[in-house]
């Protein structure tokens, strides 16, 4: 009875170790690379569309800044994004360098 019970723990322990070296052997998919952008975005009159271009900004997100903005006014500063659901420090980092308060919209995704 040990002896199966040797036998059987040992082929556990292998089928763990087989199973674990197939496991770590799986190619891991590489992280989502943020698009190459180019221009400026006016966040003032930016479309949904528009901000879904910005580096982390989903469709929800996008609907929270135009909604923020037609109840609260224009933005008086890029930084007052932080006062839309969605957008926190880390957000506004990324997406920083191509929002602005004036001019025409110029923002384009990089092929």
């Amino acid at each position: 009875m040990k002896r199966s019970f040797l036998i059987c723990s040992l082929i556990v322990c292998v089928g763990l170790v087989l199973g674990g070296a197939a496991y770590a052997a799986e190619p891991k998919t590489a992280p989502k690379e943020a698009p190459k952008l180019e221009g400026f975005l006016n966040i003032n009159t930016a479309t949904i569309e528009e901000f879904q271009m910005l580096p982390g900004i989903g469709e929800a997100t996008a609907k929270n800044i135009v909604e923020y903005r037609k109840v609260n006014g224009p933005f008086q500063s890029v930084d007052d994004l932080l006062k839309v659901k969605g957008i926190g420090e880390k957000r506004l980092k990324d997406i920083k360098p191509y929002c602005r308060l004036e001019g025409k919209s110029t923002l384009k995704v990089l092929k």
